[in-house]
């Protein structure tokens, strides 16, 4: 079998490797597709050496059937259709007792502090797997993760029937969370500079703006009545991303921080004080996003097949990393890891 490796330095190679015979509550999956996430290109770029042991099978957004069981797994059948959670937690630890697992202190994120689904085969421990329904097409149950990021974000924020939410940052999570916003019934608008992402919103019906087009503080008096958007999802992870998101905020609004910021940023902490905003942080999912996310996929609220840009076979993935690493009009890119390629 085939499998697509980080072996450091900013390189992805491609190799046979031997496939690893499930053990005791564990599950062999057929793979059929991964996804590229921008966590991906972080390891890509060395960004995350000090938890990725190269050379190392990296992905974690992922779709495929169950192609084997181990001893003594019950509850699953081969052929069936499924899809991973890709976290481990250890249960012993403050956060876990406290019933937050999801974001354990000593948390194992599959896929990048172990090794992931960028292969033909993938065994897993059988406690990972979630199942999807045999209509929804495996090309979009690749971005069930995704979009259950996008729900935890919406989730955390409070997010209520109505209210306005602006969307700092236009990318596939950005467009994830504006449009589980919108099937929560809020308000929403998507501030993007890329007029590729900026296009894709639009095709699939979102209000997007060029915030370096517009004078900011006119456009949100005019959109929210001088109110000031209820939340604001902050997912671009640049500084005026972060200065654009405080800045449309109402009264008592809720700053949502999605994006990774690697380094301290500045922040208007009297407009803070001023209007008695508060700041969450949303850093995964859990379980419960896991199932929200299948469920607006396979119903069809959310039409995520808009968001893939191209679909590459295993044996190309270092192409597809060089391209998506160099940007240019791309949203996601799946890796197709079925023997071969080409579905």
């Amino acid at each position: 079998m085939r499998a697509a490796r980080y072996i450091g330095a900013g390189s992805i190679d491609v190799v046979e490797v031997d496939p690893t015979d499930p053990g005791p509550a564990e599950v062999q999956i057929e793979v059929a597709y991964t996804g590229i996430c921008g966590t991906d290109l972080h390891i890509l770029h060395g960004a995350m050496d000090h938890r990725v042991r190269a050379p190392q099978v990296i992905g974690h957004e992922m779709s495929g059937r169950v192609a084997s069981l181990g001893a003594d797994v019950t509850g699953w059948s081969v052929g069936q259709p499924v899809t991973v959670m890709p976290l481990r937690w250890c249960g012993r630890c403050p956060a876990c007792r406290a019933g937050n697992q999801h974001i354990c202190e000593r948390l194992v994120f599959v896929g990048i502090d172990s090794p992931g689904a960028m292969q033909t085969r993938w065994t897993v421990s059988a406690d990972l797997l979630v199942a999807l329904p045999d209509a929804l097409a495996l090309d979009a149950a690749a971005l069930v993760e995704p979009t259950a990021v996008a729900v935890h974000d919406v989730r955390r924020a409070g997010l209520a029937v109505g209210e306005t939410a602006a969307v700092i940052g236009g990318g596939p999570i950005g467009v994830l969370i504006a449009l589980v916003s919108r099937a929560a019934g809020a308000d929403v608008t998507v501030f993007e500079l890329d007029a590729h992402r900026r296009g894709v919103a639009e095709r699939l019906g979102l209000r997007v703006v060029d915030p370096g087009a517009v004078d900011l503080a006119a456009f949100v008096d005019d959109w929210t009545r001088g109110a000031g958007a209820a939340v604001a999802f902050e997912v671009s992870g640049s500084g005026a991303g972060l200065s654009t998101a405080v800045a449309t905020l109402a009264v008592r609004g809720r700053l949502v921080m999605v994006a990774i910021h690697n380094e301290p940023r500045p922040i208007d902490l009297f407009r803070f004080f001023w209007r008695e905003l508060t700041m969450v942080g949303a850093r995964v999912y859990e379980r419960t996003d896991y199932d929200r996310a299948i469920r607006l996929i396979a119903r069809g609220d959310l039409p995520v097949g808009e968001l893939i840009s191209d679909v590459v076979p295993l044996d190309r993935a270092g192409d597809a990393f060089r391209s998506l690493g160099a940007g240019g009009p791309v949203m996601k890119v799946l890796i197709d890891c079925a023997p071969g390629g080409g579905r």
